[in-house]
């Protein structure tokens, strides 16, 4: 019997857990209640703490914030986690180098899509010895796994070059309405984009859904950052991108703000 083991089951996580394939668990020691009702909503199996999970599952998966994903690859090799450890992570390619230096036998992931509610939509990429044999998990899933060639850190780069395009380029159109307003010109800049870059607009306004998960995507961006940085290319952009989501972290976990109220949380940001 295969025992998987998930780190820790936010909406992601809990997705990619409830499409896995084979007995499932998790470790609620230290999670909040909104994560414990996220894990009993699929029936994950609570073995209460990480040491437990590590002493019975044969894959651990991490799906977490990616300035948490090195401490908890720490945490399993601090108690000699000898199974399959995926990060599936929104981290550079050098620091899925720095944990797969940690254990023995490491799959490097990249998630790409919302949460996997439906066919199609979401694709979890993995590279890495193991890679098959983690992905054998999810045959027949919602979610579509998919083998990267490659050495370890090919899954994270592609989660880094997708994003930095995606969330990178929704944080500058932000802060573009939210220069034009500083310098009371937004009403006559969408007014020339309706004329020469039709869909601005209405992306401009789409764009503030993205200010729920913006607490999360300021260090998805400084990992972004720091990919391009190894690259030889310069990495201001996504070092801005990471200010600008920042800047809206108050909006965590709520209904998406009008383009007003992020513009206003732009131009007044609360202290470093």
């Amino acid at each position: 019997m295969t025992i998987t083991g998930f780190l820790h089951p936010g909406a992601m996580g809990v997705s990619v857990a409830r499409e896995c394939r084979g007995e499932r668990v998790w470790a609620s020691e230290g999670r909040s209640a909104a994560t414990r009702r996220r894990a009993a909503s699929i029936g994950l199996t609570d073995v209460g703490t990480v040491v437990a999970m590590a002493a019975c599952a044969d894959l651990i998966i991490s799906v977490c914030p990616p300035d948490q994903a090195l401490d908890v690859a720490r945490s399993l090799a601090d108690v000699n986690f000898a199974g399959i450890f995926v990060d599936a992570n929104a981290v550079a390619p050098q620091r899925s180098r720095e944990i797969a230096a940690l254990l023995d036998h490491y799959v490097d992931g990249g998630i790409i899509g919302p949460p996997a509610d439906r066919a199609g939509s979401t694709r979890l990429y993995l590279c890495g010895a193991d890679a098959a044999v983690v992905a054998a998990r999810w045959d027949g899933s919602l979610l579509n796994v998919r083998v990267l060639d490659g050495p370890i850190g090919a899954a994270s780069a592609l989660k880094m070059s997708y994003a930095a395009w995606t969330k990178g380029t929704q944080a500058l159109l932000l802060a573009v309405n939210a220069l034009a307003e500083s310098t009371g010109v937004l009403d006559a800049l969408h007014a020339e984009w309706e004329l020469s870059v039709q869909g601005a607009v209405d992306r401009s306004s789409a764009a503030t859904s993205t200010a729920a998960k913006a607490w999360r995507f300021e260090g998805e961006m400084r990992e972004i950052a720091a990919t391009f940085a190894e690259a030889g290319l310069p990495a201001e952009f996504h070092l801005g991108a990471a200010e600008i989501n920042r800047r809206l972290a108050a909006f965590k976990d709520q209904p998406a703000p009008s383009l007003d109220d992020v513009i206003a949380a732009l131009l007044n940001p609360t202290p470093t």
